[in-house]
């Protein structure tokens, strides 16, 4: 056989190709002739839109088969090599290009695991076999370079089973555009709401609400949102109709998905809803006796100023954010821990502004024994560590992706993550280091002047780089990190102001406007951008003081809505027509239990009557936070809590010994109800205020005043008075109107 001949089949050895992806046809578009066709611009969409690189075929970390691309194409040096220079060239046959392997695998004329991915007659597979003709070029000269694409409409409201075709134009350097509807890939966040299949065509489901759609072509994405109103006329949203601005967009997305909004709620559940959010526990008996029996108008202002100015304001808000920041004792030592704790306590207690706040622990530097601070750095040791935390805690975006390969979902690659990993480059410490599980020396945190970070790729060292905006000179022998902070912690920094808003309104309102909370980016969009933009501007404009937010928006008719849906807004879980119920987050419940029973909690290590929002780490133990979810103390920040219920936590309530000895304890206030001279109504009203907030209804009374109405003698009169008020007070606490707010 000649030798042209036996090279010629070498080529078609089968060889797995390509893999994943879908099977569509693509509609007519203008041929490019062979010369035109350049494989960054022309040939790696063609293996993005079928899944040749996609993460579960070769776009893997070693490749499907001995065959590797890089991931969704970020590569494209890299792809070019293994298309047509690995394995001597065999998966291409320039003699032949009909023969090639690239070609006959996706057809189905060679084994391929993958299956059939493309058809003779489409447009991918006339790419490919040009490009083959034209002797697979890398480049070519002059070629225009991809600035972005748009989606045709970006957003439109439909009906049930309604569908739109979306298109999709490429828009070059040169200022020529292309139609790339047929190679672009799509995916809708909510896909139950509106579907997209294969060829851009979404289709509305019957489930009311909004998804948006990703269309992303050649690393880049545009996003379409469709709206799926409930069917028929809604009456205007009227428990919204006020002049707050809060109130007057959470109405327009209302309006326009044709959902109503839930009553007011109740005085007593305003009151209890607000000591929680605000300070972390309940309003006392007296304190709800107070605020009901108080017919001011402005009594829900003053009601939240004085929340907002008692000490355990602070300690409430800054537990939540230690659960975002603390590390495990055992590997970065206790002292430092505690340190480092005291410090995110004592920046609530002086209502430090966020942005203060925020550019101090960037910044840090000195003792882990003397600068609480510092133990950021003593936890998170390399630039790449550091970089992952650090953007996804104060600008919302999750860099983890972009380390390896470029973000699947995101503009972000190796070089941007890198060039970010930079302004951690010249770090240094001294001391011993860690030494798990003890980790007990001291350890000083300083800018050592050198370092630099590496692209893992070509080993360039990378300057250090904002992932977005203009970077700003970095004198020498500064600190890279003052930079970052000053860039940061800007009022101009959307990103930075509307994760934090975020972050608060979630805290607030149960269901963030963005879920995941710090996961801010184009295809996982906010519910109402308006109102997001708003509150990071509002934040901004207010010199970042987070009490401020707050008020702002528990003070708006939203936040006081009802948590008890209508009829035309019983299908909402993410746009704030009702108030979402929520359990009570552990410490809360524990201090809360602790007030009502007047039994004080032991901690090991503690001082006598500390709360539970006062412990520095979670490694001191207590089976009831355990139980109602707090984090794991050997995982790793940020840690974000499930506020989910369990059979755990229900039986954990209604068996706890360390419930039943507080609640009749000789010492409890029940025993102290049972010997007052107080009738059994206003036992049982007290009882109710304590842990409901409000007063027990006709029912409810009648029911409660009849347990103590059953003794068989003056002499166990105390002793059944005793019983019964234990005996009530403990069904309260197990009732889901105890362990929810609403």
């Amino acid at each position: 056989m000649p030798a042209k001949r036996i090279f010629e089949s070498l080529l078609l050895l089968p060889v797995v190709l390509l893999g994943l992806s879908l099977s569509v046809e693509a509609d007519d578009q203008t041929r490019l002739a062979p010369e035109e066709i350049d494989f960054d611009r022309d040939i790696q969409p063609v293996l993005t839109r079928f899944g040749c690189n996609s993460g579960a075929c070769h776009g893997k970390q070693r490749g499907q088969n001995g065959f590797q691309l890089s991931l969704l194409g970020f590569d494209s040096d890299f792809d070019h090599n293994a298309l047509a220079k690995q394995t001597r060239g065999r998966r291409i046959s320039l003699t032949r290009p009909e023969s090639s392997l690239l070609l006959r695998k996706p057809l189905g004329e060679a084994p391929h695991g993958g299956g059939v991915r493309l058809k003779a007659d489409s447009d991918g597979y006339q790419l490919l076999l040009d490009w083959i003709r034209a002797g697979a070029p890398r480049s070519v000269p002059n070629t225009p370079t991809l600035k972005n694409v748009t989606v045709t409409p970006t957003e439109k409201i439909l009906p049930h089973h309604g569908k739109q075709q979306l298109t999709v134009i490429a828009h070059y350097s040169d200022g020529t555009t292309r139609d790339v509807t047929d190679m672009s890939i799509y995916q809708s966040n909510e896909a139950p709401i509106v579907a997209v299949d294969e060829d851009g065509v979404v289709t509305a489901g019957n489930i009311t609400g909004e998804a948006a759609i990703m269309a992303r072509y050649s690393g880049h994405f545009a996003i379409f949102t469709g709206s799926v109103p409930s069917p028929g006329t809604a009456p205007p949203p009227v428990s919204l109709a006020s002049d707050h601005p809060i109130d007057k967009m959470v109405a327009k997305t209302l309006t326009r998905l044709g959902l109503d909004s839930s009553e007011p709620a109740p005085e007593h559940r305003f009151l209890r809803r607000a000591y929680i959010d605000i300070i972390g526990r309940l309003p006392t008996a007296e304190e709800a006796r107070t605020y009901l029996s108080n017919e001011s108008a402005e009594k829900r202002t003053a009601l939240v100023d004085e929340l907002l100015n008692k000490p355990e304001y602070a300690e409430h808000w800054a537990n939540k954010w230690a659960d975002l920041l603390r590390p495990n004792p055992y590997r970065v030592g206790i002292k430092a821990v505690m340190n480092y704790d005291a410090w995110i306590r004592g920046a609530f207690r002086k209502n430090q502004p966020y942005d203060e706040f925020v550019k101090e622990l960037i910044t840090a530097q000195g003792s882990t024994f003397r600068e609480g601070n510092v133990t950021l750095y003593r936890d998170r040791r390399t630039p790449d560590e550091l970089t992952t935390i650090v953007s996804q805690l104060f600008l919302g975006i999750r860099l983890e992706c972009a380390k390896c390969h470029h973000h699947p979902f995101e503009v972000y690659g190796q070089e941007d993550f890198y060039s970010f990993a930079a302004y951690f480059a010249k770090i240094g410490h001294k001391g011993t280091g860690l030494s798990p599980p003890i980790s007990g020396s001291e350890e000083f945190v300083y800018n050592r002047g050198r370092g630099d970070v590496r692209h893992p790729l070509t080993d360039e060292v990378l300057a250090p780089k904002p992932l977005y905006g203009e970077s700003t000179e970095i004198p020498e022998g500064t600190d890279p990190r003052i930079a970052l902070a000053d860039w940061m912690a800007s009022a101009d920094n959307d990103y930075f102001c509307q994760t934090i808003s975020n972050r608060v309104w979630t805290d607030l309102m149960t269901m963030g406007l963005v879920t995941p909370v710090d996961d801010l980016r184009a295809t996982n969009p906010a519910v109402n951008p308006e109102l997001l933009k708003y509150l990071g501007d509002y934040l901004a404009e207010n010199d970042f003081d987070l009490k401020k937010l707050i008020r702002h928006i528990v003070l708006s008719n939203t936040y006081a809505l009802s948590s008890v849906p209508t009829e035309r807004n019983a299908v909402d879980t993410r746009y704030f027509s009702r108030h979402f119920r929520e359990r009570l987050r552990a410490e809360v419940l524990l201090d809360s239990v602790v007030q009502i029973t007047g039994i004080p909690e032991s901690f090991s290590g503690m001082a006598p009557n500390t709360k539970a929002k006062e412990l520095w780490t979670h490694r001191i133990s207590s089976l009831f936070l355990d139980a109602y979810g707090r984090p794991d103390p050997n995982q790793d920040p940020p840690c974000e809590r499930t506020s989910d219920p369990t059979v755990v936590q229900t039986l954990h309530l209604m068996n706890s010994e360390n419930l039943f000895n507080k609640v009749t304890s000789d010492k409890g206030w029940a025993v102290e109800l049972a010997k007052s001279e107080l009738p059994p109504e206003e036992i049982v009203k007290n009882l109710y205020l304590a842990i409901y907030s409000r007063y027990p209804n006709e029912k409810e009374l009648d029911i409660a005043v009849n347990l103590y109405d059953n003794k068989e003698s003056e002499a166990d009169a105390l002793t059944q008075r005793r019983q019964s008020t234990e005996d009530l007070m403990w069904a309260l606490m197990n009732t889901p109107e105890f362990v929810f707010k609403d």
